[in-house]
């Protein structure tokens, strides 16, 4: 087991152990309240753009559901005929940065998080850590009323509009520490200064969103004969997401129960051994893992095991998209 995975089952049991880890927590915390007053005092620059800026992020490390949340956000605003881009670290991927993504973009080159975003909507999108170059360089491609920045909560350095911060119910705030004791990236008193987004069907808040899984279909689908998916087949789970028991939960949801689980940290590079196992039965995956895995699948055209990805859409309360319309039009970007 790696450390990361190590750390991160330690953190879903909050093992007692981890308090050995609150002196680098504690310089964690240091070093990041250090960092934000320079950019809140002007020692370091903070780039505004021409056009508002929507942060979508959150203060854990780990998955929190934030990809569908921005597929469905920019869905929803081109249907109301809002010219919105996306900018993203592209995390994962090897550059050169900034650079554009479009449908053919390779996820080693820009990361697998832009390709499936722009798979999913075809919104104008360019990445890279630099996000005033990557800003730069999208506006200078597309002429944009909204940019929507996936993730970088934490990015002092871009100025924002607007806020918002998922907050995933089914993990919570763990033993609610700083890294590395905890899973936190900012103490929890973070999430009153932005507007929080909590995940869960059992959330109590106005604001507040699910995931519900479409039909799975087959990434490598063989011309000579049309395969169905069945539920009660044994498959194995290959996830390389930041919190895999999400996708576990999602496939009990749709009725597969005999899974044998192989995790992966989050972004991992996979190697067609990594799909290779004793017998033929069926892998089943997300959609993040599959922008790889199909990248990958390219260079051995006669892999033959099914693998099957099971797609996800987040489904937002009515009052998320009045609570966005509201926030918008104080910037004169209103919805047709």
């Amino acid at each position: 087991m790696s450390f990361a995975q190590l750390i991160q089952e330690a953190w879903s049991k909050q093992a007692k152990w981890l308090i050995v880890l609150r002196p680098l927590s504690w310089l964690y915390r240091a070093a990041s309240d250090f960092n934000h007053q320079l950019y809140k005092h002007g020692i370091k620059s903070v780039y505004t753009a021409p056009v508002p800026v929507l942060v979508i992020g959150n203060i854990t490390v780990g998955g929190s559901g934030k990809t569908p949340l921005l597929i469905q956000l920019v869905n929803y605003l081109q249907q109301h005929q809002i010219r919105v881009g996306v900018i993203s670290r592209g995390y994962g991927g090897e550059g050169p940065f900034p650079a554009l993504v479009n449908s053919d973009a390779l996820p080693n080159l820009v990361g697998d998080e832009p390709c499936l975003i722009v798979q999913s909507t075809q919104v104008p999108m360019a990445v890279g850590p630099d996000r005033k170059a990557a800003i730069e360089l999208l506006l200078n491609e597309h002429q944009l009323d909204l940019i929507i920045s996936d993730d970088g909560l934490q990015h002092w350095a871009l100025d924002r509009q607007i806020e918002w911060i998922v907050l995933d119910l089914n993990r919570g705030l763990g033993n609610e520490k700083l890294l590395p004791e905890g899973y936190l990236r900012e103490p929890k008193q973070r999430l009153a200064s932005g507007t929080v987004i909590e995940h869960g069907v059992n959330s109590t808040s106005a604001l507040h969103m699910h995931l519900r899984a479409g039909e799975p279909y087959l990434l490598n689908p063989k011309q000579d004969h049309a395969l169905t998916f069945q539920a009660n087949d044994a498959f194995y789970a290959v996830v390389g997401i930041g919190y895999p028991q999400r996708f576990y939960q999602t496939l009990e949801s749709i009725g597969v129960t005999e899974f044998q689980c192989h995790e992966f940290p989050d972004h991992y590079d996979y190697d067609i051994q990594d799909l290779q196992f004793e017998d033929q039965n069926p892998i089943i995956t997300t959609e993040k893992d599959a922008v790889k895995i199909l990248a990958l699948l390219k260079q051995y055209p006669d892999f033959s095991t099914e693998i099957w990805v099971v797609p996800v859409e987040a489904v937002l309360s009515e009052q998320c998209y009045q609570l966005l319309a509201q926030q918008l039009n104080q910037f004169g970007i209103h919805l047709s």
